[in-house]
């Protein structure tokens, strides 16, 4: 069964290191889902459908299927209400993992949060200088919810 495993940490922009090649997503959510959430993502130029099952601890199944670049739009647009996600991801590898910065935009400008992927739960690893408070169990950070929260939003 395909399982992802993550933790996620927001990010000192300050101690950030120059970040370049960045990745334009856009993203949205098929209303409906009682024990998950299926996303709609367009990545650049590539589109891909994902179902993700619920989590348990920093676990979840994920299924993730590639579709066509303008399917993938006429879902956004026709079945996730025009309500999106809109981040630049940016691959930073850090010793001997990789993480994934998401700065977002819209409504959820000026959050910024760093994602890095596990072969297991308890597999060690490295915390940058720009990495500060986790906040894999906090569901307000969960990119599903922050369309209906959006960061715009909170009061900080």
């Amino acid at each position: 069964m395909a399982k992802e495993i993550e933790r996620k940490f927001l990010v000192d922009p300050k101690k950030l290191p120059p970040l370049h090649h960045p990745l334009r997503i856009r993203q949205g959510y098929l209303p409906g889902c009682q024990t998950g959430t299926v996303r709609v993502r367009i990545s650049n130029e590539e589109a891909f459908l994902t179902l993700k099952g619920r989590t348990t601890g920093i676990t979840r199944s994920e299924f993730e299927y590639p579709v066509p670049l303008s399917e993938a739009e006429q879902m956004l647009t026709e079945l996730c209400s025009s309500h999106f996600i809109e981040k630049e991801r940016y691959l930073v590898p850090y010793e001997g993992h990789l993480w994934e910065i998401d700065i977002f935009s819209g409504k959820n400008s000026g959050l910024i949060v760093a994602e890095i992927e596990f072969s297991e739960e308890n597999e060690a690893f490295a915390t940058p200088e720009w990495v500060t408070a986790e906040v894999s169990s906090d569901p307000k950070y969960r990119n599903v919810n922050l369309l209906a929260y959006p960061y715009c939003d909170w009061e900080i």
